[in-house]
C-alpha cells in the first residue's frame, strides 16, 4: 500500500466502555461521547460497536454529526447535541429525533418556540466558562425550563484529568447548588470526573476519550496503531542535510529512509525533533523535518532496510506521541488524518 495503514480495534473500544460503565452504580446510566467522527475513528463503526456493547445514550457536538449518528443507529438510541439547538437547526434536530443540550437563554426561547414537544436537555456553567447557563440565568429561568420537563441536566469539569485539582471540588459544590431538588437526570462526570469517584456519576457518566485509549483512563486498552509503508531507502554522507531547509546534518554516514506519512496525515511538524518510529522492535529516530506527505528516517544502524515503520502501537499509544509534540491525545486522535487505509477489529458485518 502506497499509504499508512490505522489499525483500529473496536472490540478494545467496547471493552473500555464496560469497565468505565462498571465503575459506577447500576442506576447510573453510561453514555458515550463520539463527536468528531468517533473522535477520528470512525463514527459509524465505533457507535454500533458501543450499541452492540449495550450503550443507548449517545454525545455529539452539532446536528450534523447527531442526523448521521442517526442513520448509523436506527430509532432506539437518545443523541445528545452538545451545540444545543443552534439557528438553523431545527429541521435536523426534528427528523433524526436529537436531544439539543440547550446552552443558554436564546437556545431556550428558540427550541420551545420551534419545537415545544422535543426533548431537550440543559447545560449549566458551574465554573469553566464555556458553555451553559450561569447561576443567575438559571435562578431566572428555572422554573419555566424545568416545568418543559427536559431529559437531563449537565455541566462540563474543567479540570477532572486531575484529581487533585480544588476546581473539581469547586463545581461539584456548584452543580450541587444549582440542581438539587430537581426531579431530572444529572450528569457531570466525562472520563475523568468517572475516574474521580461516585460522588461525581449522578444519573449518566458520558466518557469520551477514555472509550479510545487515551489518558486519564490508564488502564484503558490500547485502540490504535498506525504502520506507515517506506517509499525509498539510501545511503548519505556526513555533512549532508536532509529536509527542508537541511535543519539535521548527519554527523557520519548513515542511510535514509523515506515514509509515506506527515503532518496531511496528522504528523504534527511539532513531533520534530525527538520523534522516534519502530523497525519492529528497534527504534529509529526521525531526522529532518516532518513535511506533508514524509517522514525521513535514520535507519543506519539496522541490519536491513524495513518495508514498514510504526508510529502507534500497544506500547507507544496517542498520549506519548502527543507528549512529543507538546499537545494532548485527544488532538493526536482526532488529527489522524483521512488517507490512511483503515482496517478494523470487531466490524459489525454489512447487512
Amino acid at each position: 500500500m502506497a499509504t499508512g495503514t490505522l489499525h483500529i480495534d473496536l472490540e478494545a473500544i467496547a471493552a473500555n466502555w464496560r469497565a468505565l460503565d462498571a465503575l459506577s452504580a447500576a442506576t447510573c446510566e453510561t453514555g458515550a461521547c463520539v463527536k468528531a467522527d468517533g473522535y477520528g475513528l470512525g463514527l459509524t463503526p465505533v457507535a454500533q460497536r458501543l450499541h452492540d456493547a449495550g450503550c443507548r445514550a449517545y454525545f455529539v457536538a452539532s446536528a450534523a454529526e447527531g442526523l448521521e449518528l442517526r442513520r448509523a443507529l436506527g430509532p432506539e438510541p437518545r443523541i445528545h447535541v452538545f451545540y444545543g439547538h443552534m439557528a438553523g437547526d431545527t429541521a435536523a434536530i426534528q427528523r433524526a429525533d436529537l436531544v439539543p443540550m440547550l446552552t443558554s437563554i436564546e437556545q431556550l426561547t428558540r427550541h420551545f418556540e420551534a419545537l415545544p414537544r422535543q426533548p431537550f436537555g440543559i447545560q449549566l456553567d458551574t465554573g469553566m466558562n464555556r458553555l451553559g447557563l450561569k447561576m443567575a440565568e438559571w435562578a431566572a429561568v428555572a422554573e419555566i425550563a424545568l416545568a418543559a420537563d427536559p431529559v437531563l441536566v449537565m455541566s462540563h469539569l474543567s479540570d477532572a484529568e486531575d484529581p487533585d485539582c480544588p476546581r473539581n471540588a469547586a463545581q461539584l459544590a456548584r452543580f450541587h447548588e444549582m440542581t438539587d431538588g430537581i426531579d431530572v437526570p444529572r450528569s457531570l462526570a466525562a472520563t475523568g470526573g468517572t475516574l474521580l469517584g461516585p460522588d461525581y456519576h449522578f444519573d449518566m457518566t458520558r466518557p469520551g476519550i477514555g472509550l479510545y485509549g487515551g489518558r486519564p483512563h490508564v488502564r484503558g486498552e490500547p485502540v490504535v496503531a498506525l504502520t506507515l509503508p517506506v517509499i525509498a531507502c539510501f545511503d548519505i554522507a556526513a555533512g549532508e542535510g536532509v529536509g527542508y531547509n537541511a535543519s539535521w546534518t548527519a554527523p557520519a554516514p548513515t542511510r535514509i529512509a523515506t515514509v509515506a506519512g506527515g503532518y496531511a496525515d496528522g504528523l504534527l511538524r511539532a513531533l520534530q525533533p525527538g520523534m522516534e518510529v519502530m523497525a519492529g522492535p528497534v527504534p529509529c529516530p526521525v531526522v529532518g523535518r516532518v513535511s506533508m506527505d514524509a517522514l525521513t528516517v535514520d535507519i543506519g544502524h539496522l541490519d536491513a532496510d524495513p518495508e514498514h515503520v510504526t508510529v502507534l502501537d500497544a506500547h507507544h499509544g496517542v498520549d506519548a506521541l502527543a507528549d512529543g509534540a507538546g499537545t494532548i491525545g485527544y488532538e493526536m486522535l482526532t488529527a489522524l488524518g483521512a488517507r490512511y487505509l483503515r482496517k478494523y477489529r470487531g466490524l459489525r458485518p454489512i447487512g
